[in-house]
């Protein structure tokens, strides 16, 4: 069986909570692990999350 190295990639949807884990981070890493559990053949090797920044606030960078 072919294995595929993966990274979790968590990223904030929106909070206006920055004083813990927000749920959108907490659901999204449940049906990753729930993905992941269906799909022996993913090794997970590493977990990035972005739990503060959101797609909704954008900076330029200049």
């Amino acid at each position: 069986m072919q294995v595929y190295k993966a990274i979790k990639y968590i990223r904030l949807s929106y909070t206006d909570d920055k004083t813990v884990e927000s749920d959108s981070v907490a659901n999204q890493r449940r049906l990753i692990d729930d993905y992941i559990a269906r799909h022996p053949e993913i090794e997970v090797v590493a977990e990035k999350i972005d739990d503060g920044y959101s797609g909704v606030l954008f900076v330029e960078v200049r």
